[in-house]
C-alpha cells in the first residue's frame, strides 16, 4: 500500500469512527439510557462482519486516534488540579477506598474465573481488568497471563463502568461525588472517568485520582501475588 493510499486509508477509518461515534452521542442524548461508546460500537462491529473485514487492519488505520488516548487521559488531570485543595483533605480516605476497591476487583475477576474452571493462566489474566491498558498488561505479563483476554476484560470493564456505572451507583444509594468518582476510578478507569468530565468536575478529579491510585495498589498487589504463587 502507497502512501496516498495509506493515507485516503486512514481517513477513512477515522471518518467511520468519529461518525459513529457522533450518532452515538445523538442517541444517547435523545434516549439516556443508551450508552454512547456501545451505540458506535456495534454498527463498526455489525460493518466488519458484514464485509469481513479484518479489525486489525480497521485499528492499524485508525492508529492516529489510538494515539490520542494518551493526551486525553493526562486530559482528565485537568480537573484533577483544579480541585487539589478539596482533594487534599480526602486523600488518606480516599486511598483507603480504592486499595479496597483494588484488592475487591482483583479478587472478585480471579475468584470468579478459578469458579468457572478456568485454567491458571487465565484466571491471572483477570485479576488487573479495572486497571488502565499499559498497566494491565504489564502485569498480566509479569503473573504469565494472556494480554489479549487482559486487554479484552480492561475494555469490557471501562465500557460497563462509563454506560452503567453512575445508575447502578444512584440504585443502590451512592451519590456523593467523591463516593461516585472513587467507585469509577477504581473500577473503570480512563474510560469510565472520561465519562464523568461532564457530569461533575469533583467526581471527575476524584476519579482520575482513583485511576491512578488504583493502578498503583493493583501493580504493587499483583507483585506480592506473584511471590505468593512462586
Amino acid at each position: 500500500m502507497n502512501t496516498l493510499h495509506l493515507i485516503l486509508f486512514s481517513a477513512v477509518c477515522i471518518a467511520v469512527s468519529i461518525l459513529f461515534y457522533a450518532l452515538g452521542q445523538a442517541l444517547h442524548h435523545r434516549w439516556r439510557g443508551i450508552p454512547p461508546i456501545v451505540a458506535a460500537s456495534l454498527p463498526i462491529v455489525a460493518l466488519l462482519l458484514i464485509f469481513r473485514f479484518p479489525y486489525n487492519k480497521y485499528n492499524q488505520g485508525s492508529d492516529a486516534l489510538t494515539w490520542l488516548l494518551g493526551p486525553a487521559t493526562v486530559g482528565l488531570a485537568v480537573p484533577m488540579y483544579r480541585n487539589g485543595k478539596a482533594l487534599r483533605r480526602s486523600l488518606p480516605m480516599l486511598a483507603l477506598i480504592v486499595l479496597i476497591g483494588s484488592v475487591v476487583g482483583m479478587v472478585t475477576a480471579g475468584g470468579t474465573a478459578w469458579l468457572l474452571g478456568a485454567p491458571l493462566p487465565v484466571i491471572m489474566s483477570t485479576v488487573p481488568k479495572s486497571v488502565t491498558t499499559p498497566i494491565a498488561i504489564e502485569v498480566c505479563r509479569e503473573l504469565k497471563g494472556i494480554p489479549q483476554i487482559t486487554i479484552a476484560l480492561v475494555i469490557l470493564a471501562g465500557v460497563l463502568g462509563a454506560s452503567f456505572g453512575v445508575p447502578l451507583l444512584r440504585l443502590v444509594g451512592v451519590r456523593e461525588d467523591r463516593a461516585v468518582g472513587a467507585a469509577i476510578g477504581s473500577a473503570s478507569h480512563g474510560v469510565g472517568t472520561a465519562s464523568l468530565v461532564r457530569r461533575s468536575e469533583m467526581q471527575a478529579s476524584v476519579s482520575g485520582w482513583a485511576m491512578a491510585a488504583s493502578g498503583i495498589f493493583t501493580s504493587l498487589l499483583a507483585a506480592l501475588l506473584k511471590l505468593f504463587l512462586h
